[in-house]
């Protein structure tokens, strides 16, 4: 951000410790690194206040008139001067004496008319000198002497009428000399005498109405590397006189792009043979006859540029004799002269036969017919071939289509934009060294069923983005395990919820493009084993359902295992949802797209997991509020955000931490005051989010804390009636038991005390029958065992109710037979079982069995005799069998329960 800062110099020490701003009361300069901008100011003057330091002044696009050298005295360490887009008429020769340093001086676009020879007298270091579209329209004398280390010199788009700069030998370290659009319509060798001691890399002369080239014009120059007659009208008549001038020099770039050589034979570039010519362009030239053997004397040629023309047939000697060419540019070379196919280009067989060190070539936006059995047969050296738009009938690929590619080591294949419907096992097994194969913007439309990329070895990458439709297999691409990159954009993919997952074979793939292609149905398999997958585009789908907790079987986690991800995108999907764990483990994600959603409430610990994260976007969501529990840590370490045209909530609980956040953070967050606006409540809406003011939000704070406490209250409040309402029995219960255990009670197991008998019988008078058939059988099987039966056991004499009480005490359990008659027995609901639970919570023993005979509620045991099951045991529960062979098992049962101990723990 640029200050205003009148009559002062401020210095920011730190981060920028020559950061300068300064400005003046008629300048508003930018000064920085010791380069101070004064461009686009309307300036007339030369500002006098900048830094004494400087050594890059740009002074262009003003509306000075002169270059004063008595207002550059303080700047007399200036380097680079930039005067260009002036109203410059003089240039004064003292300037330069004021700069004795000044290595670049640009004056373009001024309005220059003569040059002297004082004019740049003492300018002795330049080494670039721009003097393009002045009013320039002759040289006299030698006004460039002295400048001995010039390497540029640009005199271009001016009026000169000859290419005569001195009159004697001058600019000996001269590289570039650019006269292009003058009038210069003759090439004459004297007019050359000045450089006969410089090696130009460039003589540019394009844009010019040369029709005459003297003999030995050519020759005057020292050493000629480089000449670009560009736009000039030579035809082929001047084009061969032109290489002959050129015999035996230096030249070894030359550029004769639309020159109107419309047909080569094998004396038009003849001239050349005793040169080493390496780089030629004749693009733009409509090209339409190339005879055979054209281009036998250029051996050395290595660059050959022939786009844009008009080639009608290639046969197989048009390239005869270059055999060191390595790049060749045949980009819309070929093209269609009428509707029918005979009026096709045509390339015969063995037409790049002679072409053994070509490395690159390029033959895209052509009309040529097909591939022919052998029509790059001999490239025995092509590396990277483009052949995109170039057939008019290549909608199949065959195993014989690339079959002249045999012996050619290549590595990029370029089919775009061919109309390609459909590849046939074995298309490309001839290319066992491609590492990129690119078949994007066709028309293919076909099961994948892997056969098409058999001897693929070696693939990196394969492009199949827009397609017409691709459906997978699971061994689509099991033939190519090497592939890392893999783009099927847009290309209505089918069949991606298969078992095993068509990528489940690619272990090294580390970019996956997936988008554009309403996907809805994919399972948590999908990209299992990719784990060096770094980039995943998914944008533009429909995998909205996959999230949502209520889709069946829970949220669709497919992102799990990509612990190397480092770009996520899913822009564009109708995500509502987001589920608590979906990004859980991806450590290594640098950057989530989630824009253009239907999102609101994010899960405050979906981020967790994000401690490398530097980009995130969630534009044109549905986020109301943004929270630090949701946002905060993953806010940490960003340095791009985009939360724009979101109907921001501004309030308090909603958005006074992001503002905060806002306005003390150094993360890059574009069109902060345009696009994030309020739009609740009311009174806010189209408000910009960061001038919202927060300082009211700090008073909210005591009465939230009062809020949570007295809710926290009345929720124990709520949860301690519920739960005495409920397990009250159970509470009271256990309360007895602790306290009789704290009053010091012991447990009879620990008495000295014998225990007459194993346990005592409480039944129903119509129960006696089953417990003495029951009972009395266990005895005789077990003389262990001796229960208490009242029939049998009572003392003769004593009274009822007392011999219960004596009985029960010599009883180490007591055994409950719970039927529906002891629910309704007056003596037992009443006496026996109230009195032998007293006995044992007094006693703190836990010494009660339960038989159930019946099925009896738990409400009703409750109702009649005040008991629960959860009073006691599992193991002291016991139910009678229905089945007679289970009676066995009861009887263990009843052992193990009468077997331990009482002790309550």
């Amino acid at each position: 951000m640029r200050l205003h800062l009148p009559y002062r110099i401020y210095f920011f020490w730190g981060l920028w410790p020559h950061w300068i701003l300064c400005t003046s009361s008629t300048n508003k300069c930018t000064v920085r690194h010791e380069e101070a901008d004064c461009s686009h100011l309307k300036l007339t003057e030369i500002p006098n206040d900048l830094p004494v330091n400087i050594t890059t002044l740009n002074l262009s696009h003003n509306q000075l008139r002169r270059l004063p050298p008595a207002n550059f005295t303080r700047y007399n360490q200036l380097t680079i001067l930039d005067g260009g887009f002036n109203s410059i008429s003089k240039f004064e020769p003292e300037l330069c004496q004021n700069l004795p340093w000044l290595k670049i001086l640009n004056l373009q676009h001024n309005e220059l008319s003569h040059v002297s020879d004082t004019t740049f007298a003492f300018c002795l270091n330049l080494t670039e000198l721009h003097l393009r579209s002045n009013s320039i329209q002759k040289i006299e004398n030698n006004p460039f002497k002295n400048q001995k280390n010039l390497i540029v010199l640009d005199l271009s788009h001016n009026g000169l009428s000859s290419t005569k700069l001195g009159t004697h030998l001058q600019l000996e370290n001269l590289q570039e000399l650019i006269l292009s659009n003058n009038k210069i319509r003759a090439l004459r060798s004297e007019e050359f005498d000045f450089l006969g001691n410089s090696s130009l890399q460039k003589l540019e002369l394009s844009s010019n109405q040369i029709k005459e080239f003297s003999p030995g014009c050519f020759h005057a120059i020292g050493k000629l590397f480089g000449l670009s007659l560009n736009n000039v009208q030579l035809g082929p008549s001047l084009t061969e006189k032109l290489c002959l001038e050129l015999s035996s020099t230096s030249i070894q770039n030359l550029s004769l792009s639309n020159i109107q050589l419309y047909r080569t034979s094998n004396m038009t570039f003849s001239g050349l043979q005793q040169t080493n010519l390496t780089m030629l362009n004749l693009s733009h030239n409509n090209l339409n006859v190339m005879g055979n053997n054209s281009f036998v004397w250029l051996s050395h040629l290595k660059y050959f540029f022939l786009e844009y023309n008009n080639i009608q047939h290639l046969s197989s000697h048009s390239f005869y004799g270059l055999s060191n060419v390595r790049y060749l540019n045949l980009k819309r070379s070929f093209t269609k002269q009428g509707i029918s196919l005979a009026s096709l280009p045509q390339i015969d067989d063995f037409s790049f036969q002679w072409l053994k060190c070509l490395e690159y070539l390029n033959m895209e936006d052509n009309n040529l017919p097909g591939i022919k059995s052998n029509m790059f047969t001999g490239l025995v050296n092509l590396r990277y071939l483009i052949l995109s738009n170039s057939f008019t009938s290549l909608q199949t690929l065959t195993n014989e289509t690339f079959s002249s590619l045999a012996h050619s080591p290549l590595l990029l294949f370029n089919l775009t934009k061919n109309k390609i419907s459909k590849i046939e096992s074995g298309a490309f097994s001839w290319l066992g060294h491609l590492k990129v194969l690119d078949l994007g913007l066709n028309e293919i439309g076909q099961e994948l069923t892997g056969q098409e990329w058999r001897g693929l070895e070696n693939i990196y990458e394969i492009y199949l983005s827009y397609n017409k439709y691709l459906q997978l297999t699971s061994n689509s691409f099991a033939l190519v395990p090497s592939l890392q990159r893999l783009m099927l954009r847009r290309v209505a993919l089918r069949n991606l919820e298969n078992s095993p997952s068509p990528f489940s074979p690619l272990h090294n793939l580390t970019i996956l493009d997936l988008s554009n292609n309403n996907i809805a149905n994919i399972n948590d398999e999908l990209l299992k084993g990719l784990e060096k997958l770094e980039i995943l585009d998914l944008q533009h789908n429909n995998l909205a359902r996959l999230w949502k907790h209520a889709n069946p079987g829970g949220p669709v986690h497919f992102l799990k295992g990509l612990s190397h991800l480092h770009i996520l995108n899913l822009e564009s999907n109708g995500f509502d949802e987001i589920p608590v764990k979906v990004f859980k483990d991806l450590f290594e994600l640098k950057s989530i797209n989630l824009g253009l959603n239907n999102l609101n409430v994010l899960p405050p610990s979906v981020f967790d997991d994000q401690v490398s994260l530097k980009f995130l976007n969630l534009q044109k969501n549905l986020i109301t509020s943004v929270e630090k529990n949701v946002f905060g840590p993953v806010f940490k370490n960003l340095s791009d955000l985009d939360m724009s045209f979101n109907p921001f909530d501004c309030t308090c609980e909603s958005i006074a931490w992001f503002v905060n956040w806002i306005n003390q953070t150094h993360t890059n967050i574009s069109e902060l005051s345009r696009h994030y606006l309020c739009n609740t409540p009311p009174q806010y809406h189209g408000f910009p989010v960061m001038l919202f003011d927060t300082s009211s939000c700090k008073d909210s704070a005591p009465f939230e804390l009062l809020f949570m406490i007295s809710t926290s209250m009345i929720l124990i409040f709520i949860i301690v009636v519920l739960l005495i309402h409920l397990e009250g029995w159970r509470i009271s219960f256990y309360w007895n038991v602790s306290v009789h255990r704290v009053l010091g009670f012991k447990e009879i197991d620990g008495q000295s005390e014998k225990f007459e008998y194993t346990a005592y019988i409480i039944h129903a008078h119509k129960d006696r029958d089953w417990v003495w058939e029951h009972f009395s059988s266990m005895e005789e099987k077990d003389q262990s065992l001796k229960f208490c039966l009242e029939e049998r056991d009572f003392e003769a004499g004593v009274l009822g109710l007392e011999a219960i009480v004596n009985s029960i005490k010599r009883s180490r359990k007591i055994i409950f037979v719970i039927t529906q008659h002891l629910l309704k027995d007056p003596l037992c609901k009443r006496f026996k079982v109230h009195h032998a639970v007293q006995q044992a919570i007094e006693q703190n023993l836990d010494s009660i069995i339960l038989i159930f005979l019946e099925e009896i509620p738990d409400y009703k045991l409750n109702h009649a005799l005040c008991l629960r099951r959860g009073m006691f045991k599992s193991h002291c529960i016991l139910n009678w069998p229905v089945q007679r062979e289970r009676i066995n098992a009861f009887h263990h049962k009843l052992q193990v329960a009468l077997g331990s101990r009482n002790l309550v723990h």
